[in-house]
C-alpha cells in the first residue's frame, strides 16, 4: 500500500505530461521557457491573485517572499512551532529570529488569539502555517497585522487548492507562499514553488529576486537567489492542473470519509477539525493519539505505511532550541508526540480507506458509547 500514491496520476495523465515534457525538450528553453509564464498565468487565475512568480521550491518562496518585503537582520518574524523546519529556517538565514506562537489542539495551526502579544518594535511579518492543507484562522491574523502595520506571508506549502471563506489559499493575505514538492496536493516531479500576490510592486520584487536579483540581464538591481523553477517542472504541472479540480474534490471526499469511519474514538483517537468556514486538502490525512507508536505498529503489521508530521517541534530542534529562549510551547510539544499520518492521496479506493479505518479501529479498542 502507497502513502501517497504518485504513480496512478502519471498512468493516468501519462499522454498528456510526456507530450508536455517533450515540447519543452524540442523547443529547449530550460529555464524560464514559455511554459514558465503560462503556468503563472493558469496559477495566477486559479488561486484569484494578481500575480504568481514560481520558483524552485516552496523553502525558496518563503525566502524570497521574506526578503521581497525586506525583512533583515535583527527582525522578527511571528510563526509556529509545530510545522516543517523550512518555516523557521528561511527566517533565521535572513538574520531574523523566529518568535514562536503555540497553535491550537483541535486544527494544529498558530493560534490567532495569541498572536498580539507577541508582537515587538521588531515585528516584521507574520507567517502562518496552512498544515495539513487547511487555512488558518487568516482574517483574524490579517486584522492583526493591519493595526500593526505588518504584512502577513501565508505559508501554504501544504493547503495549495483549499479554501477560506469562499477565497483560495494563496490569496488571503499579503504574500502566499506555496511548494509543488511530489507528495503535495499540486505536485511536480522534483522541486518547485510559487509566491501570489496582488501588490505590483512586490511581484515585481519577487520576480527580480528569484533571479539574482535582476532587473534585465547582467542590471542587478537587488540582492537575489537562484530561485527559478524549471521549465519541465512547470510543464509537468500544466498537464496535471487537468485533472486538480477532480483531486481537490476526492481529497475533500476522501477527507470526510475518514472523520466519519474514525467518529467516536475520541478516548483514543481523535481526529482534526476542520471550520466550517474553511476546506482541507488534507496533504496529510493526521490523528491524534496518545498511543502513537501502538496504533502505527499495528498498522505496520497490516502492511499499512503511516508517518508522523512533525514529531518534534522547532523550539525542541537544535538548530532552533537557543533562539526560543527557553520558552514552551506545550499544544507543540504535545501534538509532536501525538499526531499521526494515514495513507492520504486522491485514489485511495473505498475498500482500502475501510481496511486502513477497520485496523485503527481495532488497535484502539472499541468506540466509546
Amino acid at each position: 500500500m502507497d502513502f501517497i500514491d504518485l504513480k496512478t496520476p502519471y498512468r493516468e495523465l501519462r499522454d498528456s505530461i510526456n507530450a508536455r515534457i517533450q515540447k519543452v525538450l524540442d523547443h529547449g528553453q530550460f529555464i524560464l521557457g514559455p511554459e514558465v509564464a503560462e503556468l503563472e498565468e493558469r496559477l495566477a487565475r486559479f488561486v484569484g491573485a494578481g500575480h504568481c512568480v514560481t520558483c524552485g521550491s516552496g523553502t525558496d518562496a518563503l525566502q524570497i517572499a521574506l526578503m521581497a518585503i525586506g525583512v533583515k537582520p535583527g527582525d522578527e518574524v511571528i510563526t509556529c512551532p509545530f510545522t516543517f523546519a523550512a518555516t523557521a529556517e528561511m527566517i533565521v538565514l535572513l538574520g531574523a529570529k523566529p518568535v514562536f506562537v503555540d497553535v491550537e489542539l483541535d486544527t494544529c495551526n498558530i493560534d490567532a488569539s495569541r498572536i498580539a502579544d507577541a508582537i515587538t518594535p521588531r515585528t516584521r511579518a507574520i507567517m502562518p502555517v496552512a498544515l495539513y492543507g487547511q487555512p488558518a484562522d487568516m482574517d483574524e491574523i490579517n486584522a492583526i497585522a493591519a493595526k500593526h502595520g505588518i504584512p502577513v506571508i501565508e505559508d501554504a506549502a501544504q493547503s495549495f487548492g483549499a479554501t477560506y471563506k469562499g477565497r483560495k489559499s494563496c490569496a488571503l493575505s499579503t504574500i502566499g507562499a506555496t511548494s509543488f514538492f511530489p507528495s503535495k496536493p499540486l505536485g511536480c516531479y522534483g522541486e518547485g514553488g510559487a509566491l501570489f500576490t496582488d501588490d505590483d510592486a512586490l511581484a515585481t520584487a519577487m520576480r527580480e529576486i528569484r533571479h539574482h536579483g535582476q532587473a534585465r540581464r547582467y542590471h542587478h538591481t537587488r540582492l537575489g537567489i537562484n530561485g527559478r523553477m524549471d521549465t519541465i517542472q512547470c510543464a509537468v504541472l500544466l498537464a496535471k492542473l487537468e485533472r486538480f479540480d477532480w483531486e481537490i474534490e476526492r481529497r475533500l471526499a476522501i477527507g470526510r470519509r475518514y472523520d466519519q469511519l474514525l467518529a467516536g474514538l475520541e478516548l483514543d483517537l481523535r481526529t482534526l477539525a476542520v471550520r466550517p468556514d474553511r476546506t482541507s486538502v488534507f496533504a496529510q490525512y493526521t490523528v491524534v493519539c496518545e498511543d502513537r507508536d501502538g496504533i502505527a505498529g499495528a498498522l505496520g503489521k497490516q502492511g499499512i505505511p503511516t508517518a508522523v508530521h512533525y514529531p518534534v517541534a522547532l523550539h525542541q530542534q537544535p538548530a532552533y532550541a537557543a533562539l526560543s529562549e527557553g520558552q514552551r510551547y506545550p499544544v507543540s510539544e504535545r501534538l509532536g508526540r501525538e499526531v499521526l499520518s494515514l495513507p492520504m492521496h486522491p485514489y485511495l479506493d473505498d475498500a482500502t480507506q475501510i481496511r486502513i479505518a477497520e485496523t485503527v479501529r481495532a488497535s484502539v479498542g472499541t468506540p466509546r458509547r
